[in-house]
């Protein structure tokens, strides 16, 4: 091939390069023919304004840029002052949690504790100079070695270092009467504890378990529950007077009751 046949095929070859990229980042093909190739998925409806805009999250080359979520998302007062979503304040780490381009019906969180857990870890780990943080290194390893904690078998030895209080405080149905440690009858994939079995109807016990509402302590329970229930003698600390167990709405010799 003579050298004006090879230098007319570069300049083909160059133009063709040219027009292809250009095509390729053009925002007249929509989102830009590039993102439409590249995209795995649409986004969450509360992400959808970002859809023509990869960059507002991700950084070439590396990936979704957590630092970018932060940007955006550090001035949320209103989840950061809810102590279920406080933690919040000391993640840097969103994407273990946070997915997105799986639909725009699709909530993008997924609540992985044993995620939660590994980032606190690596939060322990360089405080390790810190007492405290290698007492919960120490005892993680040491259930991790003996293939669990016999006090926390429906969770991960990592799960049973997390603080259950801090996030699941405000959902404390047992109003503090078991103690602050979750973890002993409660897995982290629900709150029903499998294999329970209410003790007997004929118990009288209640109050080991139960604590009575605060309208109980008023003038309301002489004027209003007492009569409902035709207990007029029945006292606050005898629950089994008046409630059955299938429901504390269930009443006895008088059936299901909604008093509010």
């Amino acid at each position: 091939m003579s050298g004006r046949s090879q230098g007319w095929w570069l300049a083909v070859i160059v133009a063709a390069v040219v027009f292809g990229s250009v095509a390729w980042w053009s925002p007249r093909g929509g989102a830009g023919m590039w993102q439409r190739q590249v995209s795995p998925g649409p986004l969450s409806a509360s992400h959808a304004s970002l859809a023509q805009n990869c960059v507002g999250c991700h950084t070439p080359m590396q990936g979704a840029d957590e630092t970018k979520c932060v940007g955006c998302h550090a001035g949320a007062s209103a989840l950061l002052a809810r102590q279920p979503t406080a933690f919040h304040a000391d993640i840097a780490t969103c994407t273990a949690c946070h997915v997105e381009h799986r639909a725009s019906t699709i909530r993008p969180s997924t609540m992985d504790h044993n995620a939660l857990a590994e980032i606190g870890l690596t939060l322990l780990r360089r405080d390790e100079q810190n007492p405290s943080s290698r007492r919960v290194l120490a005892w993680i390893r040491a259930h991790e070695q003996a293939d669990g904690d016999p006090l926390h078998p429906l969770v991960s030895p990592r799960e049973a270092g997390l603080a259950c209080a801090t996030c699941h405080g405000t959902k404390d149905r047992h109003q503090q009467l078991f103690g602050a440690d979750c973890a002993t009858c409660h897995a982290t994939t629900s709150w029903t504890v499998a294999g329970f079995q209410h003790p007997s109807p004929r118990s009288v016990e209640c109050v080991q378990c139960h604590r009575a509402p605060p309208s109980h302590y008023m003038e309301h329970f002489r004027m209003v529950s007492q009569p409902a229930a035709r207990q007029p003698e029945a006292r606050v600390d005898q629950c089994f007077v008046c409630h059955q167990t299938t429901s504390w709405n269930d009443i006895r010799e008088l059936g299901w009751y909604k008093h509010h």
